[in-house]
């Protein structure tokens, strides 16, 4: 379902609870979200909602001026703080300090963006240093609970976890590195990790902080 509001389209959000009202709001990303019992039909909530235009609005633009200040400051890249402005833009902006955006689906494509550059940046840096003959992975990224890399023989691939994006670099060339060495040993022996060991001297270390 949507709305259209001073020719804007917002998508309106329809949760049934066993509640004895209805209620609307407006959530960050600017939908609207409307949880009523489950009685209600969808004719009843249409009619409820455009009795209440005046009040959306109203809730609207109350949170544009509370994204216009909401900052966070939890967030990193490559490892250095970096402060979160939520507003009503179109296109996240990046000056070097400040990242401006509209909402967290936003953040998420920037650092998913960001990811894909910085990574093969520091893939390339890693690969030309191998004297090994192997092949120059494909790069996928993607976010993943308990791994930080992946390294797939069938089809020449390196997944890296989205997350490393956040941390310092050392935890990037590290993962790369260990990932290029399977190429070369496809299994965790002293063979492996004298490879791994060959490209990333303190990978112990920065493997041991990768797990706590």
């Amino acid at each position: 379902m949507e709305l259209v509001l001073d020719d804007k389209t917002y998508e309106v959000i329809i949760e049934k609870k066993h509640n004895k009202n209805l209620y609307i709001r407006v959530s960050d990303d600017f939908k609207i979200k409307v949880t009523c019992p489950y009685l209600y039909t969808k004719h009843m909530i249409t009619k409820i909602i455009y009795e209440n235009t005046k009040s959306i609005k109203r809730m609207i633009d109350i949170k544009k001026k509370q994204n216009k200040t909401k900052l966070k400051e939890e967030n990193k890249l490559l490892g250095k703080n970096i402060n979160i402005c939520y507003k009503d833009v179109k296109k996240a902006s990046f000056d070097g300090t400040t990242l401006i955006i509209k909402d967290d689906n936003m953040l998420n494509k920037w650092y998913r963006k960001i990811a894909l550059e910085e990574f093969l940046k520091y893939l390339d840096e890693a690969y030309y240093v191998f004297e090994e003959k192997i092949p120059y992975p494909k790069l996928k990224v993607r976010s993943m609970k308990t791994r930080w890399g992946v390294c797939n023989k069938k089809d020449n691939s390196i997944t890296l976890n989205l997350e490393l994006i956040k941390k310092d670099p050392k935890y990037l060339n590290y993962v790369i590195v260990h990932e290029l060495s399977h190429f070369v040993h496809f299994d965790h022996s002293k063979e492996f990790w004298d490879t791994v060991f060959k490209y990333c001297p303190e990978y112990k270390n920065v493997r041991k902080e990768l797990k706590e």
